[in-house]
């Protein structure tokens, strides 16, 4: 297979966040199927070599022995796409809905179905491979008793969680813990905790776009707590409520009260069908995964550097006659 390079902004602390912790995964992961590196655009750093350095050593080629090239960063995506015009190339697509286009013949690797979905409506004609994050190891069931009833991560959590549940809870004499910023260790403070709680539906509103993948939810569960998870885009992938979490926000919050003290204080289990999300890829599957993935993109790019043309999709219309036939059928 071609050399893989995984491009991202920086690795330290200013770039620190799940997408970071999925990339490092991935290379560490694709090390073992071909020759990986990491490699920065936004911030030089010593363990690692520079975008604009490579570009000027490795002249634009779509051959076997070119590096394969790995994007995965929302907005920077289309100039980097830019800049490696003329190379193999693909995007590891985590969240949707930035409102850019892809060049044809370039394919995506989806972390979820929801992302997937969106770019088999908005790039019918790329190459499409799903390719699920894995759960990192660590996250388990300790098996201790757990002194924490309620754990909230205030990064993404909506305010109708962080002032208007959270102070509820407290108030039927819960502990409520509220995790603020980075931790390089959240598997304790799961294992400490009776309930999760994350709703990031306002967050990603905000933000513009999706939720790639939902791991916390999967990372709480792995870690044995009961998850009350709003339901937004990719989440709805793993998450069946009443089967494996409970909605949060579902109708009032004396019914979001009444639920989480339940679990808590009175031992309630969740309904008899409960059952944890299906299991992540990890250990060989993840490699075997990642490895038929790498092998069909290859494939992909060998053809086109022998001179085969991508699918282009069908032209649609423009947005001002689909949303003119919006109206008008509206009085019909």
């Amino acid at each position: 297979m071609r050399p893989l390079k995984v491009l991202l902004p920086g690795t330290g602390p200013r770039f620190q966040c799940g997408g970071l912790a999925v990339e490092l995964q991935l290379a560490a992961t694709a090390q073992t199927l071909a020759p990986t590196r990491v490699v920065t655009y936004g911030q030089r750093q010593p363990d690692a070599p520079f975008l604009d350095d490579l570009l000027r050593q490795e002249p634009a080629s779509l051959h076997r022995q070119a590096s394969l090239w790995l994007v995965s960063w929302g907005f920077h995506v289309p100039r980097l796409l830019r800049r490696l015009r003329g190379r193999a190339v693909a995007y590891h697509a985590h969240s949707s809905g930035y409102g850019f286009r892809l060049a044809p013949g370039v394919p995506v690797l989806a972390v979820s179905r929801n992302t997937m979905a969106y770019w088999g409506a908005h790039a019918p004609r790329n190459p499409l491979f799903l390719l699920p994050n894995a759960l990192n190891p660590a996250f388990h069931n300790h098996g201790r008793a757990r002194d924490l009833d309620v754990l909230v991560q205030r990064r993404k959590t909506s305010a109708y969680v962080l002032h208007v549940l959270t102070p509820a809870l407290r108030e039927r004499g819960l502990r409520v813990h509220v995790q603020e910023g980075w931790v390089d260790h959240p598997e304790d403070l799961l294992n400490r905790s009776k309930v999760y709680l994350y709703d990031s539906v306002d967050h990603w509103n905000r933000a513009g776009v999706s939720e790639g993948f939902g791991l916390p939810p999967l990372e709480a569960s792995a870690c044995g707590c009961v998850v009350f998870s709003s339901l937004n885009q990719a989440l709805a992938d793993h998450l069946t409520p009443g089967v494996n979490c409970f909605q949060i926000g579902a109708g009032t919050l004396a019914a979001d009260v009444e639920r989480v003290w339940s679990v808590c204080r009175m031992g309630t289990t969740p309904p008899s069908a409960f059952t944890a999300p299906a299991p992540l890829p990890s250990g060989n599957l993840r490699q075997q995964q990642l490895e038929q993935v790498l092998q069909e993109v290859n494939t992909h790019w060998d053809r086109l550097a022998a001179g085969e043309q991508p699918l282009r999709p069908t032209p649609g219309p423009c947005s001002l006659t689909v949303r003119w036939k919006r109206w008008l059928r509206r009085w019909r």
